[in-house]
């Protein structure tokens, strides 16, 4: 993939720009939890479609620490193990209070149907997107800010770029970098220290 034909990566502004025009629009708390599954756990709108109540509950049926996403609900045979960041575990209680279903159930739903598709995502996402006015900003925006904000700080918690590609369920390290943005900020610093 080359570089103009990747998503871009969502700035902090941008995450927030978006969470505060979702929460204006009529299915508030579905839409901010699909947008979160993406920037905050880098789920694939694959992913995010394909999501069940029993891969982020726990055995007490409360919403886990953790998005247990088996093979066959992930792209290829690259099932994970994603913890749950506290936003997004804040919107998946509010979205279960509001939606409760089976463990078996989808957790992303609409009106006429209690499942949704990828391409229903990625519409969602281009028509969000578009509406912001971020232009080169896809359905992949947010899996790229999570996997570049999670390789700049992997660090500060003693992990490694290692940890990254398995969170963003890569067969690679050349994957996960095509996907990290870089500083120039930071690459000015590490200059100046050398």
């Amino acid at each position: 993939m080359s570089l103009e034909k990747q998503a871009k990566h969502l700035s902090k502004a941008q995450i927030e720009a978006v969470i505060g025009y979702l929460a204006k629009t009529r299915h508030s708390v579905r839409n901010q939890l699909i947008f979160l599954l993406s920037a905050k756990a880098g789920l694939r709108s694959c992913e995010i479609a394909l999501l069940t109540w029993s891969m982020v509950i726990d055995a007490q049926g409360e919403i886990g620490q953790a998005i247990i996403l088996p093979n066959e609900a992930s792209k290829g045979s690259s099932g994970r193990i994603i913890p749950i960041n506290k936003d997004l575990r804040r919107s998946l209680i509010e979205w279960r209070r509001s939606d409760w279903a089976a463990p078996s159930a989808r957790v992303i739903s609409t009106e006429r149907s209690k499942q949704t598709s990828s391409q229903a995502i990625v519409n969602m996402f281009a028509r969000w997107y578009e509406r912001l006015g971020f232009i080169g900003c896809s359905s992949h925006s947010g899996r790229r800010t999570f996997i570049t904000n999670a390789a700049r700080k992997i660090s500060l918690v003693g992990g490694s770029l290692r940890d990254v590609q398995m969170l963003a369920g890569h067969s690679s390290l050349r994957i996960t970098q095509r996907y990290i943005d870089g500083e120039q900020e930071a690459q000015r610093k590490i200059v100046d220290l050398i």
